[in-house]
C-alpha cells in the first residue's frame, strides 16, 4: 500500500524525532535555540510549582496521618496550612533568587569610561 502511495507522491515519510529535521530544513540553529529555551522555561516552571506545593502537601499529608493516627484534633490542620505555605513561600524565595543571579550572571557587564575594576 506505502508502495503504491509512494509511486503516485502521496506518501510523505514522518518529520525525524528530535531537532535535526528543523536544521534540514534550513531554519538554522535559531529554532533549536528557541526550542531549546522553551523545553528550559518549561522545566523552571514545572521545578517552580514543585517548590511551591509539595511543602503544603506534605504538611497536610502529616497533619492527616497524625489525626488519624494518634487521634490529634481537627484545628491541627490550621499550624499544618500555615507551616506549608510558610515553606512554599520561603522555596519561592531562594528559586527566586538563584534565577535572578543566573540571569544577571549571563548578562554581560558593560564597563564604562569611570568603570573601576
Amino acid at each position: 500500500m506505502i508502495k503504491i502511495l509512494c509511486e503516485k507522491n502521496l506518501y510523505h515519510a514522518p518529520p525525524p524525532v528530535g531537532g535535526e529535521h528543523i536544521l534540514q530544513q534550513g531554519r538554522g540553529t535559531d529554532a533549536v535555540k528557541g526550542l531549546y529555551k522553551t523545553l528550559e522555561d518549561l522545566v523552571w516552571l514545572t521545578q517552580l510549582g514543585l517548590n511551591l506545593l509539595l511543602p503544603l502537601v506534605l504538611c497536610l499529608g502529616g497533619c492527616w496521618w497524625a489525626v488519624n493516627h494518634w487521634g490529634w484534633p481537627m484545628w491541627v490542620y490550621i499550624p499544618a496550612i500555615l507551616l506549608g505555605l510558610a515553606a512554599g513561600a520561603h522555596n519561592f524565595w531562594v528559586f527566586a533568587k538563584e534565577h535572578l543571579k543566573r540571569a544577571r550572571k549571563d548578562k554581560p557587564r558593560r564597563v564604562g569610561f569611570n568603570s573601576h575594576l
